[in-house]
Parts: C-alpha cells; sequence; structure tokens
C-alpha cells in the first residue's frame, strides 16, 4: 500500500461541468494517486500515517487540454525563425520538445497536435524526447491525397482541413472537394474524426456525411448549430484566431499578441482589416453564447502554432474569451479540461471526481483571481504528487 495523501485546498473547481460552482475549504483523499474522498476541510480525517498538503491559500483546477496545436510549428512573428515546414526534422524535433515544455510549464497537459511530420509523438512515447508527463494525441492531417501520409495507423484521430484556416489568406476556399471528402469520412476509421470547416455551407456538408467533431465553424450559423446540439457534435471554436487577427490588425503592419507584451513587426496595413476581424470575433462570440445555450459541446482548441498563438499560455486567452461569451468560469474549465481529455480519450486527465486521477494545477488566491492566476501557476500535481517536472516562472527561449 502507498502513502495516503490528504492535499487541503482554499478552493476546488473540479472541472465536472454538472452546475458545480467551486467549493471552499475543501480535503482531497489521495491513495495510489487516485482520489478516493473529497469533504470540508473541518473534517478533515485524522490519520497518523497520512502527509497533509497544505494547500489552503490556494485554489486548484484540472490540468488543461488544448484539443488543437501544432507542435512542431513555430508562432514567431518573425518569419525568419525555423518551422517544421522549412527545415529537417532535426529543427522539427527541437521545436517539438521546446513547445512542449511550454505547454507543461503553463499545466497544459494534454494535447491534440496536428503536425507530426517526422514521428516526434512516437519519439517522444519512446522517451527519446522530454521526458514530461504531457499526452499527446496525434492526428492523420489530410489534406488531399497527395498528402496522404504511408502509415496513419500511428495516429490517435483523423484530422481534415475541409475549409482552410480562417486566419489563412484563403480561407474562403475548400482544401478538398464534396466526394474526397465523403470518401474519407465514410472510409472506417476507429479513432475520432474532426474536420476544420468555415461558413454554412461546408459546416452542413461535413455534418451531413458525419464526424466528431468541428473545428473553427465561423460563420456556420444557427441552423448547422441546432443540428450539432441535436447530434452531440463536439465544436472547437478557436476563437483566439480572430482575436489575434483583430490584435494585428489594430495597430497597422504585422502584429501579433503575445498576451503579456505585443510584438510588432513591419508591414502595410491592409485597409479595412481592423473592421473586418472585429466583425468575426463578434460573430464567432455569439455563436459560442448561442452554442452554450443550445447544449453544444464545446472544447478549448487554440490553434498554437500559429502566428502569434504560443504554445501553452494561449489556452487561458481562449478561457477568457468563452467567459466573455457568457460562459461561467466553472463551465469554461470543464470545457478546457474534462471535456477534450474525454473526446481524445486522456487518461488521467480531467474532471477532479472521486475515483479519478488526483492531476491538478495550483494556483495561489481565490477562485475570483481566475483565469488569470492560471498563467502564474503556484505547482502542479500528477497523481497527487507535486510533479518534479515543473519548475515556477519558467524562462522562454525563442520562439
Amino acid at each position: 500500500m502507498g502513502t495516503t495523501r490528504l492535499i487541503v485546498a482554499g478552493s476546488m473547481i473540479d472541472g465536472s461541468g454538472s452546475g458545480t460552482a467551486a467549493r471552499r475549504q475543501v480535503f482531497l483523499t489521495v491513495e495510489e494517486g487516485i482520489i478516493t474522498a473529497i469533504g470540508l476541510a473541518v473534517d478533515l480525517p485524522c490519520s497518523a500515517d497520512a502527509v497533509i498538503d497544505d494547500l489552503s491559500h490556494c485554489t486548484i483546477v484540472p490540468a488543461l487540454v488544448d484539443c488543437s496545436v501544432a507542435l512542431a510549428r513555430s508562432p514567431a512573428v518573425d518569419l525568419r525563425m525555423p518551422n517544421s515546414e522549412q527545415n529537417d526534422s532535426g529543427a522539427a524535433a527541437l521545436l517539438f520538445d521546446r513547445h512542449l515544455s511550454y505547454c507543461h510549464a503553463h499545466g497544459v497537459l494534454g494535447v491534440a497536435d496536428s503536425s507530426d511530420p517526422s514521428g516526434l509523438v512516437q519519439r517522444s512515447a519512446a522517451g527519446t524526447g522530454p521526458r514530461l508527463p504531457v499526452i499527446i494525441r496525434s492526428a492523420w492531417q489530410y489534406q488531399g491525397r497527395d498528402g496522404m501520409p504511408m502509415d496513419s495507423g500511428k495516429n490517435d484521430f483523423l484530422r481534415i482541413a475541409y475549409s482552410a484556416d480562417i486566419d489563412s489568406m484563403d480561407s474562403s476556399s475548400t482544401r478538398i472537394d464534396l466526394e474526397e471528402l465523403r470518401c474519407i469520412l465514410s472510409h472506417h476509421w476507429e479513432g475520432k474524426k474532426v474536420v476544420v470547416a468555415n461558413g454554412p455551407q461546408a459546416v452542413a456538408e461535413v455534418l451531413e456525411i458525419g464526424c466528431d467533431a468541428v473545428e473553427q465553424g465561423y460563420g456556420m450559423g444557427e441552423e448547422n448549430l441546432r443540428a450539432m446540439a441535436a447530434r452531440q457534435v463536439l465544436w472547437i471554436p478557436s476563437v483566439l484566431r480572430a482575436k489575434n487577427r483583430l490584435d494585428g490588425s489594430a495597430s497597422g503592419g504585422d502584429v501579433c499578441c503575445r498576451f503579456s507584451m505585443r510584438f510588432v513587426a513591419p508591414g502595410k496595413p491592409i485597409p479595412g482589416a481592423e473592421a473586418y476581424w472585429k466583425s468575426v470575433l463578434a460573430e464567432q462570440l455569439a455563436q459560442l453564447r448561442l452554442a452554450r445555450s443550445l447544449g453544444v459541446p464545446t472544447a478549448i482548441g487554440t490553434g498554437a502554432g500559429g502566428t502569434g498563438i504560443l504554445h501553452g499560455e494561449s489556452v487561458v486567452e481562449e478561457i477568457k474569451l468563452f467567459i466573455k461569451a457568457g460562459y461561467s468560469l466553472e463551465e469554461a474549465i470543464h470545457c478546457s479540461s474534462e471535456v477534450g481529455a474525454r473526446f481524445f480519450a486522456m487518461e488521467g486527465l480531467g474532471a477532479l471526481t472521486v475515483g479519478r486521477h488526483a492531476t491538478f494545477l495550483v494556483t495561489r488566491g481565490t477562485q475570483q483571481q481566475l483565469p488569470r492566476k492560471l498563467s502564474y501557476l503556484e505547482n502542479i500535481y500528477h497523481d497527487g504528487i507535486p510533479s518534479t517536472n515543473y519548475r515556477k516562472n519558467p524562462v522562454k527561449v525563442g520562439g
């Protein structure tokens, strides 16, 4: 038998999403990494053999999950920075390892990666990469017959770019045609099927053929949202893409937000860009607000690795946008933890309830200081034990 650990927390948001508000002054009993009891701190059991961790000055929340990242892509504004699409596998591996460490440093312990050109996920799983407790689900990124990988069996989920990313130059066009989409989605695939689709027609076509999740979904409209609610299709709205573009257009030139500061690169302002992205962002927030009222399952996916969208810390910014759209803090935490963890079958992550793993983030202060305090973690617990991999106030190097 392992040591019993009693963890006393000033506040806890369990991430269950069942309407449970934040709980104050609670304790968790943890045995062999599993939560075996949750109660009020005043009823803390007496046990001479138990180790007591006093986090009464802190708030704990489940570990975060980002359902849309590109670990091997640099979000750097400077186009001279190396990127996986422009360099060899060695450069991609360096970016992958660096961005994985950024995710861990910000409490993002689960990611769905869409950029693995050199089998980096398998390399990391084999222990040749950084030994960090981050669960990675890798995508078979289908972008047309010419781009089909040789072996899709090593990947965890299928990701199809039916529409281009909303923040790319050709966002109005589709990447593959309808018949090709129908063919690939009708193929037998044991994992989840995630489709990037924007606009009412593209999303309607995707839903008619059948998929498990729609990523982005900009401008898809109420009818499609109602269809997603009825079929319980997951929506990964990636609102931060539009927010990032708006931040870039507002000051003129190529500007991207690093959240804590702004980086500016030379460029010519595009007439009308600020008004356009302000409209796009407002529409996406309105769709997210409607999705909440309709009961559409939603999850956090930032698009980290896109220009100006940093790995790890961008999750907190997406949580803020969910709250701006009308989600409560507890609902937003649910979308950033439990929903993604269950969708991508990330064992050990998700809600902090009895019978689940005691993997959570520690923030100093009360829940009223969230989500801001999630950017400044006090500690990370993995299976009930403080992480030996976490270093407070990490220093970043490069993109």
